[in-house]
């Protein structure tokens, strides 16, 4: 093998920062960021993974029922978690407030450059909140079944009342 043919830090470096920027040339995408959030969400299932086979805990074997009961459940908590002005203060380092986006809901945009604004892509976004927190319930399910069952009872409820709320205010519009 010829020294071409080895590369070098530096044509490394030089061959990741060129296929970067033709991703994406703005530089705006905080990419390192993600890499660093994958790392932590990757390695806490991991850690979780390996807690769970070490005390023998069996796993649940979810039925339609449990995973209608989780998906009411991870859709109020990412809800409550990106978007409720109560959890604001959380967002607050990575999140610049816009305004209101609706009934109990805010506006809110992404600051910064790398890390803090992949955080902040992260924390905003019910969507990608919601991986998260689906993840979490699933560990805690291993770990607390009942006590996650009924977490995922009382958030599925909230969702349902919400969505009454929303058919209530539509009839009411509907009539005036």
């Amino acid at each position: 093998m010829t020294d071409r043919e080895t590369p070098t830090g530096d044509d490394l470096e030089t061959a990741v920062r060129r296929e970067r920027e033709a991703y994406e040339p703005d530089g705006e995408q905080p990419i390192a960021g993600y890499l660093a959030a994958m790392a932590v969400y990757l390695g806490s299932t991991g850690a979780f993974a390996a807690l769970a086979r070490r005390t023998g805990r069996p796993l649940p074997q979810p039925g339609p029922w449990d995973v209608l009961l989780t998906a009411g459940a991870v859709h109020r908590l990412s809800r409550l978690l990106t978007k409720d002005p109560v959890t604001s203060p959380l967002r607050l380092p990575f999140a610049r407030f816009r305004g209101q986006a609706g009934p109990g809901e805010l506006t809110e945009e992404v600051r910064g450059r790398g890390a803090r604004r992949a955080v902040g892509e992260l924390i905003t976004c019910p969507f990608c909140t919601g991986l998260w927190v689906a993840t979490g319930l699933t560990a805690a399910s291993v770990l607390a079944p009942g006590a996650t069952r009924l977490v995922c009872s009382g958030l599925t409820a909230l969702t349902a009342a919400d969505l009454l709320h929303f058919v209530r205010a539509g009839l009411q519009k509907a009539v005036e």
